[in-house]
């Protein structure tokens, strides 16, 4: 997956960090020590939803994530309270199992 989106509530200096959900690339999340667990959801959207969590700073993360080819395509406030940034790797640095068409999203 070329996207990736990571995410933590303010303030900054702690984690964890959110940095994925269950399609996500494992062997990224694996790479970057993540973890599945549960985040409490919006009750009308289906309640708990699994998601990938590390218990780094976020900066961490996202210099981690440099190493691996991403780059910062965009930053975002929600609801005051969390941070979110969108990462992109180009398709040309993707295995090719990504870039042959293997993800399928459901």
């Amino acid at each position: 997956m070329p996207y990736v989106f990571v995410s933590s509530e303010l303030p900054l200096e702690t984690g964890p960090t959110t940095v994925g959900d269950t399609t996500s690339d494992r062997n990224l999340m694996q790479a970057l020590g993540a973890t599945l667990g549960y985040v409490r959801g919006n009750k009308s959207r289906g309640g708990s939803q699994r998601v990938y969590f590390v218990e780094n700073r976020p900066r961490e993360v996202l210099d981690k994530l440099e190493l691996y080819g991403y780059r910062l395509l965009s930053t975002s406030v929600a609801a005051n309270i969390v941070l979110v940034w969108c990462l992109y790797k180009e398709a040309a640095s993707l295995p090719s199992t990504v870039t042959a068409g293997a993800f399928s999203p459901k």
